[in-house]
């Protein structure tokens, strides 16, 4: 190691979180060849626990599903470790072969599926390959298209070829055959409250509710085929704009939810549908 070590790495060496072959501690004393090989992990921040709570929808020996909450992420990454749906259900539920059959964007929330039997989840998975999960999604936007934008005639079929932008972790719309498909349909318009915050409207106009069913699964497709049609997702911080990065606002969730899912059990047979039981926060402003 050097005569200069880092007081850090001796600490670790004395707690014994540094180990070589077998994952045998080693100690500060330990001889080591050249080209050993040692292997220790990163020490993690503490994470401040994100203020919503998972709700079980379904459970049996093959399948857990949840409603996911708005801000959580469906798995580790980043500066989400143990504040992620995955891990939280994994220790909450003593479940270690926990895993997501797809994913939620952490600003999303709705019916989320994890897989709890190794021995069934590739019968499972064979439905989300072979895009025989129907989904339904319900999002809170302005009741008309922004300016600048044509008025739509309800409901429509948005299609067009999505990518993932080169100079940000966004997606954007290029020329090209389509590989990105959306029947979107407006269920209900209703006076929006004073910060409603739909792109493009300076709060206090008229919002919608409406109807997603993606037919496609690309990265953020719901929320670019919404922005294309002049009509962003209230709360929506990436599209049509990016805005500046900013501490999460747990009183202005993205309006954005996955209402349902259904498919043929390949384990039972049978036909099912899952349904969320959360609602989207503007609706129910709304309505009260």
């Amino acid at each position: 190691m050097g005569p200069h070590r880092p007081a850090g790495i001796e600490n670790r060496f004395d707690a014994g979180e540094i180990v070589g072959e077998g994952g045998v501690p080693l100690h500060r004393g330990t001889p080591l060849q050249d080209h050993t090989f040692i292997w220790y992990y990163r020490t993690l921040p503490p994470e401040t626990r994100i203020p919503v709570d998972i709700g079980i929808l379904y459970q049996d020996e093959h399948l857990l599903v949840v409603d996911k909450p708005h801000f959580l992420p469906t798995t580790p990454g980043g500066t989400y470790i143990q504040e992620s749906a995955l891990v939280r259900l994994r220790n909450q539920l003593g479940l270690p072969d926990l895993i997501p059959m797809h994913r939620l964007d952490r600003m999303t929330a709705g019916v989320l599926l994890f897989s709890t039997n190794p021995q069934t989840r590739g019968r499972y998975q064979v439905l989300f390959e072979k895009r025989q999960v129907q989904k339904e999604y319900e999002c809170v936007s302005a009741a008309e298209p922004a300016p600048g934008h044509p008025a739509v005639d309800f409901p429509v079929v948005v299609r067009n070829r999505m990518t993932k932008s080169r100079s940000y972790l966004l997606a954007e719309v290029i020329e090209g055959e389509p590989n990105a498909e959306t029947r979107i349909e407006r269920l209900e318009t209703f006076d929006g409250g004073p910060a409603a915050g739909a792109p493009g409207t300076t709060g206090g106009g008229r919002l919608a509710r409406y109807r997603l069913e993606p037919h496609t699964g690309k990265t953020h497709q719901l929320r670019v085929h919404m922005a294309s049609l002049g009509l962003g997702i209230v709360n929506d911080a990436f599209y049509p704009d990016l805005l500046d990065k900013a501490p999460d606002d747990y009183a202005r969730p993205l309006q954005l939810l996955a209402r349902v899912i259904q498919f043929v059990d390949p384990v039972s047979g049978k036909p099912v549908e899952y349904r969320s039981g959360l609602e989207l926060s503007e609706a129910v402003r709304a309505r009260s």
